[in-house]
């Protein structure tokens, strides 16, 4: 059934398709480039500016899907499936990508990536045994953690300095390693800490 909510989901993963796409231009200067350079919010590329407003946006859906699916009682199974993996493919797609560009470690995404899909398997075997794996505290933390740390490398390469204090301080130079570091290590723990939490659940139906 295709509800508002899994409308919602739906286009988070439309989205995740104009992200990559976008990615595909980052090379591409900025028409305002040249004319604006320095001014604030200047866009460094196109490719990287619709990148970072396309993953913002799918990061909104990712709160408003669930959100309405609880308030107006329009939680279906076809939500249930698809909502985890719309949320699993924006996060891996940034990942992979800020890994290529050097802002995140490599073995670090692949922790990260491998996580989220193992944790979406036992929660989908757990569902199909008649168990109940909810969301924890620190998942959630997780996840928010995740999405600001890929926001704010987003902004960085599509903004760089072109950006007022104090966004600017912590966009590059110090300030900015210092922000993206905190953020990305702050995920790392958690996803591995969520994660241990998630298979110490399932060992029950596991056996």
């Amino acid at each position: 059934m295709l509800n508002l909510p899994n409308i919602l989901t739906l286009s988070r993963i439309a989205l995740v398709a104009v992200f990559t796409v976008a990615l595909a231009l980052d090379g591409t200067p900025s028409p305002l480039t040249d004319s604006v350079s320095g001014h604030w919010f200047a866009p460094l590329s196109i490719g990287s500016c619709v990148a970072l407003w396309s993953f913002v946006v799918g990061a909104i859906t990712d709160f408003f899907d669930g959100h309405l699916a609880r308030k107006y009682n329009l939680v279906t199974n076809f939500g249930k499936l698809i909502d985890p993996l719309a949320d699993k493919i924006l996060v891996s797609a940034a990942f992979i990508y800020l890994s290529t560009v050097g802002l995140c470690p490599f073995w670090v995404s692949i922790l990260i990536i491998f996580r989220e899909f193992l944790v979406t398997g036992l929660r989908q075997l757990a569902a199909a045994g008649g168990h109940i794996m909810a969301a924890d505290r620190s998942g959630k933390w997780k996840t928010a953690c995740q999405l600001a740390f890929c926001i704010a490398c987003l902004v960085h390469l599509a903004y760089g300095g072109n950006l007022p204090e104090p966004l600017r301080s912590m966009s590059i130079g110090t300030g900015g390693e210092w922000t993206r570091g905190i953020f990305l290590w702050s995920s790392l723990a958690l996803t591995l800490w969520s994660g241990l939490h998630y298979c110490i659940q399932s060992r029950s139906f596991i056996r």
